[in-house]
């Protein structure tokens, strides 16, 4: 199964500027920050042209380790109090994070693809199901009002996140900054990438509802795997649209649902009377879910563009369309919430006043040890073998 790429890109009205932790100079109103990335984007983009088309040999330009200017060395583990990169803003603030088309490195991205061609595939365990995937499970991490791919340099700027995996991510958070502070709460530890999705509210009490589980799968959404590549470090890419705010009735695709592991109604026994949240059989384990799926090929030359999904496109099993040639796996958010439901429903911060379950979104920014990413796309994508946190599943 897959998805069409809904056309807008991620956004929704601002929750208010937040005072940045450590920093002595503080940005300007938010309106006029919010114009100068509006005039950034245009004047990046041509003023709305399309973007530049892939070289013939994007397929072949396979690797990207992250090339940042910023040394790999540094702490291993643990938020440090301030980041180094911070500390000279104290009179002249440092220009935000970059928005717009990135161009990945191709150098990296050579040598990354050379070390994946040349891997061997490890050897296979007896009883390995054939399904296309490894994974990373993680727990939740920390919530801001920060976008550091849609609003980068900008914190407090966004609506509230829940996030995952690497600790440190916050507005000002670069592709240097995944590398060089990697406490994560994800296993494998070699994931140093940062995910998150707005965060859920009860609307009864408007408390936060934040994740009890959060898996990303990394898989074959094809029935074949021909030509996989791995993900090039640095990748950042959003999936769902924060704008959309429609029903979500029984059936309906981008919905919350139901599940368990057990017989029973997947789907939820009843739902609330807007359409958007279900309630779950009280009598079941059955708890909210939701996944979220991102697209598989890649247009083999920006790690990022001003919508943040341009660079990125579905494919089909035939393979993947003509702009976009590289494939890689297709990461997919398993998010489970540890909460039945009720009448009263739930809203997203997307969402505050409409309150409906269509502008679920998710932001990924990749960052995993090169060798790690070959590997695992190697021995379990391109295989077509089922792997866990470690490698083959047992």
């Amino acid at each position: 199964m897959s998805y069409t790429p809904p056309p807008d890109p991620d956004g929704s009205p601002p929750a208010g500027p937040r005072p940045k932790r450590g920093r002595a100079v503080l940005w300007g109103s938010l309106a006029v920050a919010a114009l100068a990335v509006t005039t950034a984007v245009i004047h990046l983009t041509g003023g709305g042209s399309a973007a530049p088309a892939p070289t013939a040999n994007a397929a072949q330009a396979v690797a990207v380790t992250p090339l940042m200017s910023a040394p790999a060395s540094g702490p291993a583990s643990g938020k440090p109090p301030a980041k180094p990169t911070k500390t000279t803003r104290t009179t002249t603030p440092a220009p935000p994070p970059t928005a717009g088309w990135i161009p990945v490195d191709q150098a990296a991205w050579q040598k990354q693809v050379a070390a994946y061609q040349a891997r061997k595939v490890d050897p296979v365990p007896a009883g390995v199901a054939t399904v296309p995937e490894f994974r990373a499970d993680c727990t939740y991490s920390h919530r801001l009002a920060d976008d550091p791919i849609v609003l980068p340099g900008l914190p407090g700027a966004s609506h509230m996140h829940s996030f995952f995996g690497n600790k440190a991510v916050d507005a000002d958070t670069t592709a240097g900054d995944l590398t060089r502070f990697t406490a994560t709460t994800c296993k494998p530890v070699l994931d140093h990438s940062s995910y998150w999705v707005p965060t859920l509210y009860d609307a009864a009490t408007g408390k936060p509802v934040e994740p009890t589980g959060f898996r990303v799968y990394y898989r074959s959404i094809r029935n074949n795997s021909t030509g996989v590549m791995p993900i090039p470090t640095g990748l950042r890419m959003i999936a769902g649209d924060a704008k959309k705010k429609v029903p979500t009735p029984r059936g309906a695709q981008g919905q919350f649902y139901c599940a368990f592991y057990g017989p029973g109604d997947l789907d939820g026994v009843a739902r609330s009377g807007n359409g958007n949240w279900p309630v779950c059989d009280p009598k079941s384990y059955a708890t909210l879910h939701y996944m979220l799926q991102f697209p598989d090929c890649w247009d083999g030359k920006h790690l990022d563009s001003p919508d943040h999904k341009a660079h990125v496109a579905y494919g089909t099993d035939r393979g993947c369309p003509a702009g976009h040639p590289v494939r890689i796996p297709s990461l997919t958010f398993d998010i489970t919430y540890g909460v039945k439901g009720s009448s009263q429903g739930y809203y997203l911060s997307s969402d505050p006043a409409g309150r409906t379950a269509s502008s679920m979104h998710g932001d990924a920014f990749l960052m995993w040890d090169a060798d790690a990413m070959n590997k695992r796309t190697e021995d379990c994508v391109r295989q077509r073998r089922q792997c866990d946190d470690d490698g083959y599943e047992h």
